[in-house]
């Protein structure tokens, strides 16, 4: 598969399996995150990869984010009735999902204050180094999905992974063998989403 071909074939792959990258495929995935456009060679990204009992860690601080955050809804509201079941069920839920695929790469900021490059932009390369590796697995035969909800904003996340205050994550990057083979998506036409200026 050329260049051209992996630009107008990639997709993410949700449902993926073992294995996970190898050792030597990793250090290719984390060498694209590293090659990103980068205004002022800062480097303003670090990478968490997380597999094996990484993943497990990862499950109990987006446990003990949603503890936080359903104790500070529910403290809002007094008196309010809490659904056991319901609230196991959603628990669960939450703890299972770092184990959809067997390795992740959490992007997150390390911004670096410079008068030429604005935080925003970043941020933007940063998620370059998210799209980058996902293009990398894609090419290399491993399926990745580029995840970012409400704990990619959670502070209590941000902090369980290190992260200095103020930075962000850019996403979470899931990554292993995609466990059936999915439909090539329909190409989507840029055709009302570019304005020629001749």
């Amino acid at each position: 598969m050329n260049a051209i071909e992996l630009l107008l074939q990639r997709q993410s792959t949700p449902v993926l399996t073992e294995p996970a990258p190898t050792e030597a495929d990793l250090a290719t995935l984390l060498s694209a995150g590293m090659r990103v456009p980068d205004h002022g060679g800062l480097k303003p990204w670090h990478f968490h990869v997380i597999t094996g009992q990484g993943l497990q860690r990862l499950s109990d601080i987006y446990v003990e984010a949603t503890t936080i955050n359903m104790a500070s809804q529910t403290g809002l509201i007094e008196g309010a009735n809490i659904d056991e079941q319901a609230l196991n069920e959603k628990m669960a839920k939450v703890a299972k999902k770092p184990f959809r695929a067997p390795m992740i790469i959490v992007i997150s900021t390390q911004y670096v204050e410079h008068n030429k490059v604005p935080l925003q932009e970043q941020l933007i390369t940063a998620g370059c180094c998210a799209h980058s590796m996902q293009m990398a697995a894609f090419s290399l035969g491993y399926g990745a999905m580029w995840r970012t909800g409400g704990f990619a904003y959670n502070e209590t996340v941000k902090q369980g992974l290190g992260l200095e205050a103020g930075n962000d994550i850019a996403g979470f990057l899931y990554i292993g063998t995609p466990s059936k083979i999915c439909n090539t998506k329909p190409a989507k036409s840029y055709q009302d989403k570019v304005t020629y200026w001749q």
